[in-house]
């Protein structure tokens, strides 16, 4: 009897299933006025300015935020999505360096901002009438907003200002300037004008300057040696009084 032989069927080893998950950039990115990256926009005070912010390479639709500074500009509904835009109107010296930015609602690190450059010529103010004492210290301070920086001058009565090193002091920043007089004397008296000029312009605001005649000042220690006198004489004459009325009882 022949003896069958049955080939058998190797076990098949398992196969390992391998599985990751790709990670595709999509290129993901905002501009601003045509602008991808932080930029500055000049302009004047008056017209409007316009900001447009649009999503570029997204297959979805992205929800837009926009930020003044750190505060959440308010948005219509119809205005978020993958394009909005905000009007400044009318634009003014306080939008002057304010930053508004444009963030990705979901990832607030993908955005892009704009600094406002608002040029405008000096606008000046300030107190106009000063009265002072004679020997007495005084300050004129002329308020000065402008864009570019202004630098000033000072007249006196239409006359440019003779600066006296021991008597005459000028300090200037981005937004003041001022003349102050050590021991003011009648001479002093006048207008005082202020003059702050940039290239776009200058400004002027008067300064009327009143030095009025020094008060007498009396010495505290004659004061009070005085007081202290009388009511001592005071004092003895309440006693004398009384002891002349004991001796009439």
């Amino acid at each position: 009897m022949a003896q069958r032989r049955s080939l058998a069927v190797p076990y098949g080893a398992p196969v390992l299933a391998i599985s990751f998950l790709a990670c595709v950039a999509t290129g993901l990115e905002l501009s601003v006025n045509n602008h991808a990256a932080d930029f500055t926009l000049s302009t004047e005070l008056g017209p409007p300015i316009s900001l447009s912010c649009l999503v570029h390479n997204s297959s979805q639709d992205e929800e837009l935020l926009w930020y003044r500074g750190d505060g959440q500009v308010d948005l219509k509904d119809g205005n978020k999505v993958n394009i909005s835009n905000v009007c400044i109107s009318p634009v003014n010296e306080s939008d002057n360096g304010v930053t508004f930015s444009c963030r990705l609602a979901r990832d607030k690190s993908v955005q892009v901002s704009v600094i406002l450059d608002i040029q405008f010529p000096p606008r000046l103010s300030g107190e106009e009438t000063l009265h002072v004492e004679e020997d007495k210290d005084v300050t004129l301070t002329c308020n000065s907003k402008s864009n570019p920086q202004a630098y000033g001058i000072w007249y006196k009565d239409n006359h440019t200002l003779t600066l006296q090193q021991s008597r005459h002091e000028l300090y200037q920043t981005s937004e003041i300037f001022r003349l102050s007089i050590k021991k003011v004397q009648k001479s002093d008296n006048g207008t005082y004008t202020c003059m702050m000029q940039s290239l776009l312009g200058s400004g002027t605001r008067d300064f009327y300057l009143i030095v009025e005649d020094k008060k007498p000042v009396f010495p505290k220690e004659a004061i009070i040696a005085a007081v202290v006198v009388v009511a001592i004489i005071v004092f003895f004459g309440i006693v004398a009084r009384r002891d002349k009325f004991f001796k009439v009882w």
